[in-house]
């Protein structure tokens, strides 16, 4: 599969990303794809690339690029449950200093680059994420509603709760799916995240994936579950299906 590095220019510098594509020639429909907290690394270029397996051309943004080059911090090969304290506490900070207003800037800069280049088709695009990614998937949809036909996010937040969420869901014209963990949604939780859906009119499928710890979807944690991974894909798969079309 057909890889390589970028640097994508935005108002603060240079993004470092990592871009996946088909290995046949002609143009592909465009997925921005944030990564979790922990940033670029192997799991994230095996997600990206098998992503692009399907038929789409798949740019993963380094959003801490402020702070220097992916990964930001030092990761071990595999990030257990006594690493990940002391690497969320040195990420927090960076989470934090990325405001919404860095959050669209940036969602700006990596679609202008995503869509300019020469494997991409023209028309819609889908932006997915993970963990922190997906609040920034569902900002960046919510920013770009003529563009964005379709959000995922998946173990991650939909924003803040009470009148800003509202907000922020009533901007989605862009089919939406939620996969949470059971650790991240209790079901009184989701009825309200889902009401509120609803009443933004949004169409979208969200759901508690059983079983599941925050970061399921990531094979270098102990979070990993692999049944709830292969459900991400029966949900993602489907979707980017109704929404993009594919050359």
């Amino acid at each position: 599969m057909p890889s390589k590095t970028a640097l994508i220019p935005t108002t603060d510098g240079q993004a470092d990303a990592f871009a996946a594509f088909p290995d046949h020639r002609g143009r592909h429909p465009g997925v921005l794809l944030y990564p979790d907290a922990f940033g670029i690394r192997p799991v994230l270029r095996e997600l990206a690339r098998e992503l692009a397996g399907h038929g789409y051309y798949v740019l993963v943004p380094n959003f801490f690029h402020r702070h220097g080059p992916a990964p930001v911090v030092e990761l071990p090969e595999h990030i257990g449950e006594e690493a990940r304290p002391e690497l969320v506490a040195r990420l927090m900070p960076l989470i934090k200093a990325h405001t919404t207003e860095r959050v669209l800037s940036d969602a700006d800069a990596y679609l202008r680059f995503l869509t300019t280049q020469p494997e991409v088709s023209a028309g819609p695009v889908a932006v997915i994420g993970y963990c922190i990614g997906g609040l920034l998937a569902v900002r960046t949809a919510a920013a770009h509603p003529g563009q964005v036909a379709a959000v995922a996010g998946f173990h991650g937040p939909v924003g803040a709760d009470g009148p800003d969420r509202r907000r922020l869901l009533s901007r989605l014209t862009a089919q939406v799916h939620l996969g949470h963990a059971e650790t991240d949604m209790t079901p009184e939780t989701l009825g309200e995240l889902n009401r509120e859906l609803d009443a933004a009119g949004v169409d979208y499928t969200s759901e508690i994936y059983p079983g599941t710890v925050h970061g399921f979807t990531m094979s270098d944690t102990d979070a990993f579950n692999p049944s709830a991974l292969r459900l991400h894909w029966e949900r993602l798969l489907p979707l980017l299906g109704r929404t993009l079309s594919n050359d």
